[in-house]
């Protein structure tokens, strides 16, 4: 994901992109979020290649703002695109200052909180999914007596 060169001859643009105290020298799309990119977002057969480099443009232009202020793995995107990601530090990659590199391991894409209203409060609708589901294997057990 990092950048070669700029429009100048002998530039080089930084190879790291901080986010939050991340300092996100690469990208990484899970299957699964590939999947879920196809799924929610864009219908077309795209390649892991060209979601990580969307995502990476993205990151550089600061449109990605984190989800809650505390929790450091739900990411907006536009202030509508919700992702989940993961960072793990990169071995023996330092910045000029010596603090560590990561990368930026995308797990799934949630989708639009445009499209789907249960995506803007997070947790509670992940307290409605965990109640429903429970409810449901409740009925289901109550079946099998």
């Amino acid at each position: 994901m990092r950048d070669r060169a700029t429009e100048r001859w002998g530039t080089y643009e930084a190879f790291h992109i901080v986010l939050g105290d991340k300092r996100v020298a690469d990208i990484v799309i899970t299957n699964h979020a590939k999947t879920r990119y196809q799924d929610r977002i864009d219908r077309e057969n795209i390649e892991m290649e060209n979601i990580a480099n969307w995502t990476w443009e993205c990151l550089k232009q600061g449109r990605i703002t984190p989800y809650y202020r505390n929790e450091e793995d739900v990411y907006l995107i536009d202030d509508d695109l919700v992702m989940v990601a993961e960072f793990a530090e990169i071995q023996g990659e330092f910045d000029l200052v010596g603090r560590p590199m990561h990368r930026m391991i995308v797990v799934t894409f949630l989708g639009r909180m445009s499209e789907t209203i249960e995506l803007r409060d997070l947790k509670s609708y992940y307290s409605w999914l965990r109640h429903s589901r429970r409810m449901t294997l409740m009925k289901n057990s109550r079946k099998r007596r």
